[in-house]
């Protein structure tokens, strides 16, 4: 069973990543000849349609689509908890498709918040070229 997993974490790292056939003949190098010509072989033939089931793999973990999004800054100048605030706030407005159906989503960021997914869509979007 622990073969299996490692054969095939390392089809998908190698699928992903886009290694060439030298590195992947690198990266075989421990095992013996006959099971590195059948993985190499393997991967070679097939390589361009094992990534494209890694993506649709990916793109199934949820069948939620961003449509459009609108979004506002404010600046809001007192509230009910505290007098002074002058904390800009961005409003959010996501349209996801989900099912064929349209359901808005609204969000308010601070400005640490609003970094956040700025990192986490960044890298999310290095993870989608690697992919390609």
């Amino acid at each position: 069973m622990e073969v299996l997993e490692e054969a095939t974490a390392f089809i998908k790292h190698a699928c992903s990543k886009h290694l060439s056939d030298e590195e992947v003949q690198q990266q075989l190098d421990g095992l013996s000849a006959a099971h590195q010509e059948a993985i190499f072989s393997c991967l070679k033939v097939r390589k361009e349609e094992l990534r494209w089931a890694l993506i649709e793999k990916t793109n199934s973990v949820t069948s939620a689509q961003l449509q459009d999004f609108d979004w506002q800054l404010k600046l809001p100048l007192s509230s009910d908890k505290i007098a002074f605030l002058q904390t800009p706030l961005l409003n959010l407005d996501l349209n996801v498709k989900e099912n064929g159906v349209l359901k808005p989503v609204t969000i308010e960021m601070d400005k640490e918040e609003l970094q956040t997914l700025i990192h986490s869509l960044e890298a999310a979007n290095k993870v989608v070229l690697q992919i390609k």
